[in-house]
């Protein structure tokens, strides 16, 4: 709609010409460019019309917003740049200005055209708005937010964004009453709703998320909604609820290491101890990422960039409770061999490494070095 609206204003003031240029424009041929979408072409148009060296803004603005909505973004920045010095702080300008810049990812420009919109209007809302989306912490961002929602506390845009930053500095109430008052005013935005869910749980206010979520599932079956809701149930005590949601979750094969966690106390506060052990189990699985004896072997070859042999030891043995790994076998092998001067452990891993059925093709040095070493160490 704003696209169309911006259109239709471009359209009139081309009709404001038509006196001034009635024998050089052709205003049905410029109104079907705009009507088609045909952008380009009307730039082209209308370039051919002005002379390069036009002072008249409303003609660069018609030429500028027209390479702007073609994607020629250079030549849409070079006239917007000409209006901005001869009529500087317009706001319309600015503003296009640092849409171009950002499209161009050049957030630097972005940021300065917005801070220059609010020294001219202070109380700009779209720039407070923007400008938060290039803030360098969740603090700035958090100041922008907050400026915006002050200016306009519907806006559910601003709402959500500033609910979620609260959030993030573990500032739930402010977090949670954003939320409320954009809600109010719009009582059936669930994408707000849903935001509601994680904070309510924060605060306490399980009930609330029950209620809310309910509704929510009656519109949509979302899994962090079901993940919000299970909590809620387990803190108000109904442990089979909280059961029969996280079941539906990992049925879907989306569950996590919290939701099989509260299945493990919720299995547990039933005395249903079997499954309450199970999943335990599944908890502890869950969590053990299966990049983790990389994560160890990785922190084990600094440790030997170091000299710290006995530490590289102790992590690479530690990476190898999460799972056998050849490169660990291979790289205890090399450790105890050519460091620590361990010939026995040096032989046992290397044939650990072996028997563990390396890749014939991309290992081939490896296997060879370790059949070759393993009858001088014995």
């Amino acid at each position: 709609m704003m696209k169309i609206g911006t259109c239709v204003g471009i359209i009139l003031l081309c009709f404001n010409h038509i006196t001034a240029q009635s024998a050089k424009i052709d205003t049905e041929k410029l109104l079907e460019y705009y009507e088609t979408q045909r952008y380009a072409d009307a730039a082209k148009y209308l370039q051919s019309i002005y002379p390069g060296d036009t002072q008249d803004i409303k003609a660069l603005s018609q030429i500028a917003y027209c390479n702007m909505m073609a994607g020629k973004l250079p030549e849409a920045e070079k006239n917007y740049q000409k209006i901005n010095t001869l009529q500087p702080n317009n706001l319309p300008t600015l503003f296009s200005l640092a849409s171009i810049n950002s499209r161009r990812g050049n957030a630097s420009n972005a940021k300065g055209y917005l801070h220059q919109i609010i020294q001219v209007d202070s109380l700009n809302f779209n720039a407070y708005k923007q400008l938060a989306i290039y803030a360098d912490t969740p603090e700035s961002k958090l100041n922008y937010l907050k400026k915006a929602n002050t200016l306009n506390a519907t806006d559910p845009d601003v709402a959500y964004d500033l609910s979620l930053t609260y959030s993030s500095l573990k500032q739930f109430k402010p977090a949670y009453d954003v939320l409320k008052t954009a809600i109010a005013s719009d009582p059936e935005n669930f994408t707000l709703q849903q935001a509601l869910l994680p904070v309510a749980n924060q605060l306490g206010k399980y009930p609330e998320v029950i209620e809310i979520g309910e509704k929510l599932l009656k519109n949509h079956t979302d899994v962090n909604v079901m993940n919000d809701m299970g909590q809620a149930y387990f803190y108000v005590k109904d442990y089979q609820k909280c059961i029969s949601l996280y079941k539906m979750l990992e049925e879907k094969g989306v569950q996590s290491e919290g939701t099989l966690y509260f299945m493990t106390l919720s299995y547990r506060e039933m005395k249903d101890y079997n499954n309450a052990a199970i999943y335990a189990q599944k908890t502890i699985d869950e969590a053990i990422s299966d990049h983790t004896t990389l994560y160890y072997a990785a922190l084990a070859g600094i440790y030997e960039s170091r000299n710290q042999y006995n530490d590289a030891v102790t992590a690479y043995k530690r990476g190898l409770t999460f799972g056998t790994s050849n490169i660990i076998y291979y790289r205890l092998g090399l450790l105890y061999d050519l460091n620590l001067k361990q010939p026995k452990n040096a032989a046992t891993y290397y044939q650990l490494y072996l028997r563990n059925n390396p890749d014939q093709e991309k290992e081939k040095e490896q296997i060879a070095y370790a059949k070759g070493r393993i009858p001088g160490l014995k």
